[in-house]
């Protein structure tokens, strides 16, 4: 008597590939499932997890798979011309990104550094901009967004948002400048209390606010050098 093999659908919720990477994200997963959900569908003999085990048996090591070329695919029993595509283009995605890198924007190492680039991304803005350098280990620049338009206050500037965007880019500090359109760069307290609370934020979640620069009218104001960072 010939037997039906379960498909993904009939097996059970908790162990499907695509809800445990819901559930549990996609480190949760053996590599077979991740094989499986890139496979979709299995044959009339093997579901999609049985395929995907299948084509990691067929090879000694999984560099060996990384390697393969699509001929090599078409020998596994299961794997047709679409499948054997499939999966050489995911080989090929997960290479390009592993050979990307965080465009670097510039290196900052100085208040002085720092005072440069918010002065020339500010200074011709007739409303409040605050801008945030998000800065890797080396002080190097991996990403700058503008993070709200207007006057800084408790309101308006959180720095639960900023802190979300520090984490997304993996930076381990920033620098966070704005500019006075009235060209005076001396700063209020409102800008005093935002950044003193920024500070303590970064330091709950080990990243490091290093300076809060005040753009004016060819002037700026670095409040680290000012004492705003002073207990």
């Amino acid at each position: 008597m010939k037997t039906q093999t379960m498909t993904i659908h009939e097996l059970p919720e908790e162990i499907r590939p695509r809800e445990r990477l819901l559930m549990n994200g996609p480190k949760s997963l053996a590599t077979y499932e991740l094989l499986a959900i890139l496979l979709r569908t299995g044959t009339q003999k093997l579901n999609a997890l049985q395929l995907g085990m299948k084509v990691l048996h067929h090879f000694d090591s999984l560099y060996e798979l990384k390697t393969a070329s699509h001929t090599d695919f078409l020998q596994i029993e299961g794997i047709g011309p679409a499948k054997a595509v499939e999966i050489q283009a995911a080989i090929e995605f997960g290479n390009r990104l592993n050979s990307t890198f965080i465009a670097k924007k510039g290196l900052i190492t100085s208040s002085e550094d720092a005072g440069q680039f918010f002065t020339e991304a500010l200074q011709d803005f007739q409303q409040e901009h605050v801008l945030v350098y998000f800065l890797n280990t080396k002080n190097e620049i991996i990403k700058q967004e503008t993070v709200f338009i207007g006057s800084i206050n408790t309101s308006v500037a959180h720095p639960r948002e900023i802190f979300k965007a520090a984490v997304r880019c993996s930076a381990v500090s920033l620098i966070i400048g704005h500019n006075h359109p009235s060209g005076n760069p001396q700063p209020s307290q409102a800008d005093i209390d935002f950044t003193k609370r920024l500070i303590a934020c970064g330091e709950l979640i080990g990243i490091d606010v290093l300076d809060h620069i005040i753009v004016g009218q060819e002037r700026f104001l670095s409040l680290r050098e000012y004492g705003a960072f002073l207990s």
